[in-house]
């Protein structure tokens, strides 16, 4: 009998026990539970850049290995910004999204879905300029994402080419044309076009339109003071339909990967790319002798600036159950050697202080990050459901410039009838 009480009193006992650790672990989601329970706290990171997965990736071991406690996993599906935005609509978001700093990002900054970082110590040691993009384009002094990189385009250039043909870098739109005039007829391609990814064609398109109408066109033309049929914009349409006079014969047979290819064979002696796409044509050919220089889109030198925006961003779910766990993973990101070499591998420039990009192959575009002279991309400022590279894809094979600015205000007044 009294061994019967005994082994009931220890039962009791024990149960008592595993309820007051159940009691502390209510949610077996949160952090304390999984440290509790020995498990590891699960992070995914979401991004868009295909390119760059293989450097988060090495930036990802690096860090679970410092963090045993925490596993971050990479999430990098193709045309990821509509999963994103099909994942939201599902309430799954992501732990930790990578992103540009474009209308999508605006979009769901404004639905409320990223977490509130204004005044975190996250942000003390971000280039101003970078922060004040994110809060130009959504229309808020909040900070709901941490500007991680950035990147630049402009123009690429085969030094050999413009060597061998005594071409001078271009600094005036004039200048421009007449560099590609001398790489044809020495025989060249005088600039490599890749029109069958219709994205390709923004690059040149947000020199244009960033440098000769200004990034404060687009909040004009949002709040109905302009119109896409103008004077500034009609400048636009014109140059890019100059652009095409220069390129290899199957000008929309050709799409972004042909291009990098194509470009590192030596192919063609100028390249209107950004340099995301120069550690591709590197891979395709390491000794190639390549430079950049700002795209010139017009005879006035001041205006001609780098196109350069907020490449990759960090923003944090608001419903994240881990949040300590994310924001210890951004800081970890944020160190300096962390981002020069990630920057290193991408040719891409930081957002954060201190930190810079020495590669030779870009120094063409470090005058103008030390003078300030850059600006940002002006399809971030066009709503995506408007399709601005569609339009513009359509309209470089048409060659209709009244139809173009037409159609550009229609799909716009469309959008905003939606809203």
């Amino acid at each position: 009998m009294k061994k019967t009480i005994s082994l009931v009193l220890v039962s009791a006992l024990f149960l008592l026990a595993l309820a007051g650790c159940g009691g502390g672990n209510k949610n077996s989601n949160t952090s304390n539970g999984n440290e509790a329970a020995g498990k590891k706290v699960e992070l995914e990171f979401f991004q868009n850049k295909t390119e760059a997965k293989d450097s988060f990736d090495a930036l990802i071991k690096k860090f679970n290995e410092a963090n045993p406690n925490i596993h971050v996993q990479q999430v990098n599906p193709p045309d990821a910004e509509t999963v994103l935005k099909t994942r939201v609509a599902k309430k799954d978001v992501p732990d930790i999204i990578g992103l540009g700093a474009t209308d999508t990002y605006a979009q769901l900054a404004k639905s409320g879905i990223f977490a509130d970082l204004t005044g975190d110590a996250l942000l003390e040691n971000i280039q101003p300029s970078y922060l004040n993009m994110l809060n130009k384009l959504i229309g808020s002094d909040s900070a709901y994402a941490i500007p991680f990189t950035a990147n630049a385009s402009g123009v690429i250039y085969n030094k050999a080419i413009f060597t061998e043909l005594g071409i001078e870098v271009p600094k005036t739109w004039d200048e421009f044309i007449v560099a590609a005039q001398k790489a044809k007829d020495g025989g060249k391609v005088a600039i490599y076009q890749t029109l069958k990814d219709a994205w390709t064609t923004l690059v040149p398109f947000n020199s244009l339109s960033s440098d000769i109408v200004g990034i404060d066109f687009y909040a004009n033309r949002a709040e109905g003071k302009i119109k896409f049929d103008s004077p500034e914009f009609r400048e636009v349409a014109e140059k890019q339909l100059k652009l095409i006079e220069f390129g290899q014969k199957d000008l929309f047979g050709k799409g972004y990967n042909d291009g990098n290819t194509a470009f590192a064979r030596g192919e063609a002696a100028m390249y209107i790319q950004g340099v995301w796409a120069i550690p591709e044509i590197l891979k395709a050919n390491p000794n190639v002798e390549l430079g950049v220089f700002p795209f010139p889109a017009t005879n006035d030198e001041a205006k001609n600036k780098v196109i350069s925006g907020v490449d990759t961003l960090l923003a944090i779910s608001k419903n994240t159950k881990h949040s300590e766990e994310a924001k210890k993973f951004i800081d970890f990101m944020l160190q300096p050697d962390n981002i020069q070499f990630f920057i290193d591998q991408q040719k891409a420039f930081s957002a954060v202080k201190g930190v810079t990009q020495s590669d030779p192959s870009v120094e063409g575009f470090n005058a103008a990050f030390e003078s300030g002279a850059i600006e940002d991309f002006s399809d971030h400022y066009i709503p995506s459901a408007v399709k601005a590279d569609t339009i513009i894809q359509g309209f470089l094979q048409k060659k209709d410039v009244d139809a173009y600015v037409k159609q550009f205000d229609t799909e716009w007044d469309k959008v905003a009838n939606r809203k």
